[in-house]
């Protein structure tokens, strides 16, 4: 599984919206890597944003 894999997984297993800081707690991933892959799933239309600074899977 890739990173981006990781943090899209972690988004949906988080059961709310998230914000990047939740997600590096959760991937114990790099935040650089967190916020990358983020980038990448919202590029994608894979990720939305209900409120400022935090995501949700689609």
């Amino acid at each position: 599984m890739d990173i981006t894999e990781k943090v899209l997984q972690a988004i949906k297993g988080a059961g709310e919206p998230v914000n990047a800081g939740k997600v590096t707690e959760i991937t114990k991933l790099d935040r650089k890597e967190v916020d990358k892959a983020m980038k990448k799933l919202k590029e994608e239309g894979l990720i939305v944003s209900p409120k400022r600074c935090y995501w949700e899977a689609k």
